[in-house]
Parts: structure tokens; sequence; C-alpha cells
């Protein structure tokens, strides 16, 4: 058994390792604060954004756009298929990072010819090591602090792609969180999109926002009016999926820290106990010593 100097040295740092834990579960929970607010501040946007969409459509429903162009003419084995993958910048975040590469491994064993945009050094550091994937090595954003102008810079970069023919279908594979306990990983794509998409009873989010208001002008065209809030509508989906990932990051890195944190008192309690047991096996010890030692001098 250690003796108690071991042992309150144990109990030392495990205290240390308790107070950072604890740290950063209040640093995470406080930034899932701020990001879900940004992102409830910016919803009704892009929620008008789909509702014009939908008006368009419903306007000009033979409208030819190469955002609906699914290129159907490709086979299964040549089409080109871009997946913009959201993980973390780092790990202690329980099995946020592996949900979210092995749903992407799940994606690539289909048909297809993959190219990769992975979004967190977690999700770069696993799939450079990978041999045989395709990976844009320039795609190298940051998923902390999510903002609508790296989410734009993105949604113009992927959709540029799209536009040439690089790509023809592009994804993003992202964590939603459900609720305060419950986080999952989903695949959602973005190009090219569907026009049953946008019918009313596709998008309850959106009741009340116009979307039977029928004056309708288009200037200077219906295909540049499209044209420019497409990728409007591309940014914010972007957008929403880059907070809903750092939230569920945060979340997870609260949920693992409060475990560790737990588990830190654990210990404590248990080497709390087992420290007096060894001071009293000391004390008792010396005790003994003592009485040993004042009886041989009686002896004497």
């Amino acid at each position: 058994m250690a003796n108690a100097k071991e042992i309150k040295e144990r109990m030392a740092s495990i205290e240390e390792t308790r107070k950072i834990t604890n740290a950063m579960y209040l640093i995470s929970s406080s930034k899932m604060k701020q990001a879900k607010k940004k992102l409830a501040d910016t919803e009704p946007f892009f929620y008008a954004m789909q509702a014009e969409i939908a008006r368009i459509l419903r306007h000009v429903p033979d409208m030819h756009s190469q955002f609906f162009d699914g290129r159907e003419d490709i086979p299964a084995e040549e089409r080109k298929i871009g997946y913009i993958v959201v993980t973390a910048d780092k790990g202690l975040a329980g099995a946020y990072n592996h949900n979210v590469i092995k749903k992407t491994e799940e994606l690539l064993q289909k048909p297809g010819k993959h190219k990769l945009f992975v979004l967190g050094e977690a999700g770069r550091q696993y799939f450079a090591k990978r041999e045989g994937i395709e990976m844009d090595t320039q795609f190298r954003y940051t998923v902390q602090n999510p903002t609508l102008h790296r989410s734009r810079t993105i949604s113009l970069e992927i959709a540029q792609q799209f536009r040439s023919g690089e790509l023809d279908e592009i994804h993003i594979i992202y964590t939603r969180m459900v609720n305060a306990m419950t986080a999952e990983t989903e695949e959602q794509k973005l190009l090219p999109m569907k026009k049953t998409t946008f019918l009313p009873e596709n998008m309850p989010a959106i009741v009340g926002t116009g979307l039977y208001q029928e004056d309708m002008v288009f200037w200077p065209s219906t295909h540049s009016v499209m044209g420019n809030i497409v990728p409007n509508y591309i940014n914010g989906i972007i957008y929403g999926c880059l907070v809903e990932s750092y939230c569920s990051e945060h979340n997870a890195r609260m949920q693992a820290m409060q475990n560790a944190t737990d588990s830190a008192t654990d210990m404590l309690n248990e080497l709390n106990i087992t420290y007096n047991r060894v001071r009293q096996a000391d004390i008792t010890q010396e005790l003994t010593e003592i009485i040993g030692g004042a009886n041989a001098q009686k002896r004497k």
C-alpha cells in the first residue's frame, strides 16, 4: 500500500485535473448557448429565402435551372460526389468525431467518384492518412466560431465546382443536436436540389413567411433571380449545419467533461478513505512503537 505522502500527492493531482475538466465544462456551456442564439437570430432570413424559391417555382413550374439539374444521364459509378465533412478541431468530445467519420466511411462505400471537403483538424488528420481517397487539401477552414462569412465562402466554392461540372452531387455530413442528451450524425444533399423539396407541405417551418403572395416581377429574368437566391439559400443551410455541429460538439464535450469531473470526484472520495486508513495505521504503528519502547525501559 502507498504511504500517506504518495496518496496526498495523487489526490492533489486529481484535484487539479478536476478543476480543468470543470472549467472546460463551463466554457463549452457558454459557447453552446451563444451559438444557439446566433442560429435563432439568422434562421428567419433563410426561411424567407426558402419561401421565395418556392414562390418562384410555383409561378414558373417548368423553369430549368442548373441548381435543379439532376444529371440523370450520368451512371452512378461515374458520378462525381463531393462531401463536406464537419468534424471538430480537437478531441475530448466523446464519440462526436468518431460518429462523423464512421458516417463518412459508410457513404464512401457507395458507387461514385468521391471527393472530401473536410472541416475540422480532427477529420483532416484522419482522412489524410487514408489511401485512395481524394481530399481537397486547400479546404482548410476551422469549425470554431462559425460565421456567415465563412459559410458563404464555402458555399460559393462548392457551388462553383457544381456549375463547372467538377462535381455532380454535393452533400454535407454534420451532427444535429436533438436535445441535451442526444445528438445524431446526419447527411443532407445540397446540390442538385429537388423541386419537391419546396412544396408547401414539405416546408412547415416557413408558414406565415409570405408564401402565398402573388405579385412578383422578375428582373432581369427568372433565371437571374434564382441564380442569386439559391446560393444564399445554400449558404443558409451550410451555416445552420456548422452551428448545429458546433453546438453538438460542445454539448458532447460538456457531457465528457462532466463525466470526467464526476469520475475525479469519485476517485478523490476513495483516495480520501484510503488516506485516512493509512494515517490511522501510521498513528497506530507510532503508538505501538512508543508503548513498546516504554515497556522496554521499564524492564530495564
